[in-house]
């Protein structure tokens, strides 16, 4: 039995029954724990959302922090040198665990999350309670919202450009040779800009992993065990919308399950913020 959730405005409570004007129901799959939220910048309200201040493990969304974290302390004007585009680049696009290691180690660890909370003004966002494992930052929809504002509305322009213009050319295939077009890139057209996050699955078996086919806090406040799928970024002509949804998923999930499962998700979340 899937649940069904309103994903209304922020005034309206999902305790209530059907009635003119509400927003449609989100129906989640079973089994699945999400955090959502929508935000549209036209009208500044967020226009969807369910559980949005809930914390989970951000896997690779943290490293739209790595990057904005190292270009703010580098500097205004200061251009990127090529041996660093080689970490940043691939980091933004494709993902690549690697380069986060190497600049999370470089730049201080715990230290850049605790830089850009207080940067960005963020509420839920942790540091790792093992600094060894970035990906198990803290994070919630509504932050990672937050993130996306401040990149938009409040960064210099050569972050904002830099950052976004990596996102805008995510690739289908990532680094560790997973489908990272699930969510916004499936279930919603371009103009897109997407950072996605994984974490929980084995590695890709044979015949499982990508092929370019097209388009289409403390470690007990968060779940590191249940395998995580998130999607997030900028939709629509001008980034009109902030979309961000975040999953955990029973354990055991295969990747292709869970990556329907989000991706039908999305396209539920974001039809409830459009007749809202």
């Amino acid at each position: 039995m899937r649940t069904r959730v309103v994903a209304a405005a922020v005034a309206l409570s999902t305790a209530m029954g059907p009635q003119a004007g509400a927003a449609p129901a989100v129906e989640i799959p079973p089994g699945v724990t999400t955090g959502f939220a929508v935000y549209d910048r036209n009208t500044g309200q967020m226009t969807a959302q369910h559980q949005a201040t809930m914390r989970f493990r951000s896997a690779s969304i943290v490293k739209i922090l790595i990057a904005l974290d190292y270009l703010n302390g580098r500097g205004v004007g200061t251009p990127v040198p090529d041996i660093d585009l080689a970490l940043l680049e691939p980091m933004l696009r494709s993902s690549d665990d690697t380069a986060a290691s190497i600049l999370w180690d470089r730049n201080g660890y715990n230290s850049i999350v605790q830089r850009m909370v207080a940067l960005i003004g963020l509420t839920e966002t942790q540091p790792p309670a093992d600094p060894n494992w970035w990906g198990r930052t803290a994070v919630s929809a509504s932050d990672v919202v937050k993130i996306y504002r401040y990149l938009l509305e409040r960064a210099p322009q050569q972050f904002r450009d830099f950052v976004l213009g990596n996102l805008r050319k995510a690739t289908q295939c990532a680094t560790d040779e997973r489908d990272q077009y699930f969510g916004i890139p499936r279930a919603l057209p371009r103009p897109w800009a997407v950072k996605q996050g994984w974490s929980g699955y084995p590695d890709p078996l044979r015949g499982e992993k990508c092929v370019v086919t097209g388009e289409g806090v403390g470690a007990d406040e968060i779940d590191l065990r249940s395998p995580a799928l998130h999607t997030s970024g900028l939709v629509g002509e001008g980034d009109r919308k902030i979309v961000v949804v975040l999953t955990l998923h029973p354990e055991g999930t295969p990747w292709a399950t869970a990556a329907g499962r989000i991706t039908t998700l999305t396209k539920s979340v974001f039809a409830a913020s459009v007749r809202s």
